[in-house]
């Protein structure tokens, strides 16, 4: 029979992580971030769901864009650590994880960030 471990992690110790995926990225690129807040949710809508974007991307905000609440990114603390085997696997999802939503509060495809291991 195989026993199924799932990797434990705190609330706390995975938003440092989030935290830490955060200040890795360039201030070329965070400067440029506008009206965005990124969360970290335990569970998932979906099942296999480890982070998700919900906005107006900046590619196609326009002179209409104004007064509206912030963008929303969730990074899905549970299945995160539901697919990771070490503490190491834990860091690099997290940080493939925060850049891939990021990337599309920029305008980037799910098609691109795949084809370049996000």
């Amino acid at each position: 029979m195989t026993m199924i471990v799932v990797m434990e992690l705190s609330r706390e110790e995975f938003e440092e992580l989030v935290s830490e995926a955060l200040d890795a990225i360039p201030p070329e690129l965070t400067r440029h971030m506008r009206n965005v807040v990124i969360v970290v949710e335990d569970e998932a809508p979906e099942p296999g769901l480890l982070g998700l974007y919900h906005g107006v991307p900046l590619t196609e905000r326009g002179d209409w864009y104004a007064g509206v609440l912030p963008d929303h990114i969730s990074i899905y603390r549970r299945e995160i650590l539901a697919i990771c085997d070490s503490i190491e696997d834990v860091v690099d999802e997290v940080r493939i994880t925060v850049v891939h939503e990021i990337a599309h509060h920029f305008g980037i495809s799910d098609e691109w960030l795949h084809r370049h291991g996000y």
